[in-house]
């Protein structure tokens, strides 16, 4: 089996098993044993549902801190478009791109025109593609895992479009280096995240390709240093500043942002992993035939929602429309040439250079004989239990709960419907052993019996 990074960890101080975060997650990998929860590395998405519920803030989200800009000779900064829905509306992107500059960064990207230019490519991949539909997006990365996990035979619907911030930093680096006379891995590209789950597209890319940041921070840590910086720039023009953002692509930040610049008549845009799965369900069955286009985010309401964000994600969300409602009554165009767009998607440009693969999970057993009969012994076991998914045992379902018997990972009297049967045996036993004569040897035997069967109830 294959070493998984995960860009979330469980402290198991904080961890008092409550369950809420086991009940949560959308792939099954949490269970709970001995009071604290675990994570089942295979099965973990990185969506993040377990950060937002955990009572107690017993799941750690992991980025990279500020250091490791040290170890570059040029630095530069790539924010996700959901930091521009952080701060108050009079605070434009350039305003916020000059701040994050202030903070010992060398430069920072405008990501909105790259997310513009990748718009293009979906359309341009849309139009050739002749496979079954409905495509589905790879902005956001729990989702592709989601698709690798727990739908393996939807993943060649998901596009192979390299997404904007990995395209950004690629040519970033070519750029810079030219520019700087540096080598590309002297020049350290750090994306601005809304969330968790870009760390492990960085470090573990899904298409088991190369990524082409170095890091990622997160806007939650950066949002303090970063309004204290803002008090320090300038004010420019207003119609200025404006003149600069991507109306193609600031919409990125938000559900329903890539389907809106596209104008895709047959296509959907949700969020949350609980629809997700509902809208995934469907296309499994073959139910979205007539759409061509499923933008999805593990978010609520895309980016904006992301857990390491600092603002309320309605307000976040409203803040996106308006900034996109002023550049539409300004008549602000900055948009990417798409003549220039279609003329480098011939060449390849924005395809990632590996493809998805689902990611397979651990087997009952590695012999194939050992394996069906497991495989009826989990049978076996399900049909005996209440099936009621009660998550007392320390597992989500009842039919995981008997698969996590069979692969030796739970006990049968981890399930308490189980619990007054093997009492009922045990005081069976007992009462003959003191009605029924026996020899020295027998009782004893019985004894251990009894005994043993007793710490295994414990």
């Amino acid at each position: 089996m294959s070493q998984y990074f995960h860009s979330i960890q469980i402290d198991t101080e904080k961890c008092d098993g409550r369950m809420k975060c086991m009940r949560v997650c959308p792939t099954q990998a949490i269970r709970v044993r001995g009071g604290k929860a675990r994570i089942i590395e295979e099965k973990c998405i990185d969506c993040g549902e377990c950060i937002t519920v955990c009572p107690h803030d017993a799941i750690v989200p992991l980025t990279d801190p500020f250091g490791e800009l040290s170890k570059f000779r040029h630095t530069v900064a790539i924010p996700s478009p959901a930091l521009y829905a952080q701060f108050g509306r009079e605070i434009l992107p350039e305003k916020i791109l000059s701040g994050i500059k202030r903070l010992g960064f060398d430069s920072a990207f405008d990501l909105a025109l790259t997310c513009g230019e990748v718009s293009f490519a979906i359309q341009e991949y849309l139009r050739e593609y002749k496979g079954p539909k409905p495509l589905i997006s790879n902005a956001c990365p729990a989702v592709v895992r989601l698709v690798q996990v727990k739908y393996p035979e939807l993943i060649d619907q998901v596009i192979p479009i390299e997404p904007p911030r990995e395209l950004a930093a690629r040519e970033i680096k070519k750029k810079k280096s030219k520019q700087l006379g540096l080598k590309e891995k002297e020049i350290g590209t750090f994306y601005l995240t809304p969330c968790p789950v870009k760390m492990i597209s960085i470090k573990q890319p899904a298409e088991k390709g190369k990524s082409y940041l170095d890091g990622a921070i997160s806007i939650s840590d950066i949002y303090g240093p970063l309004l204290s910086a803002l008090e320090g720039t300038g004010k420019g023009s207003y119609r200025k500043e404006l003149e600069n953002i991507c109306i193609l692509g600031v919409g990125w930040a938000m559900v329903g942002g890539i389907c809106r610049t596209l104008r895709l008549k047959n296509s959907l845009a949700v969020s949350g992993i609980a629809d997700i799965l509902k809208v995934f369900d469907d296309i499994e069955r073959g139910n979205l035939r007539n759409i061509d286009f499923v933008e999805a985010y593990s978010c609520r309401q895309g980016c904006v929602g992301g857990s390491l964000t600092v603002e309320n994600v309605y307000i976040s969300y409203n803040k996106i429309l308006k900034l996109i409602e002023t550049l539409e009554y300004e008549q602000i165009k900055a948009c990417p040439d798409i003549r220039e767009v279609r003329k480098l998607y011939g060449q390849k440009y924005f395809f990632i250079k590996g493809k998805f693969e689902p990611r397979p999970l651990r087997p009952l057993d590695k012999d194939l004989a050992k394996a069906i009969k497991k495989r009826k012994d989990k049978e076996d076991i399900y049909a005996s239990l209440p099936k009621i998914d009660c998550g007392a045992c320390g597992a989500p379902e009842c039919i995981t709960f008997a698969e996590d018997v069979v692969k030796g990972d739970a006990e049968l009297t981890d399930c308490i419907f189980n619990l007054p049967q093997r009492f009922k045996e045990l005081s069976q036993e007992f009462s003959e052993l003191l009605e029924v004569p026996a020899s020295k040897s027998h009782a004893k035997a019985s004894a251990k019996k009894i005994r043993k069967k007793g710490k295994a109830i414990k």
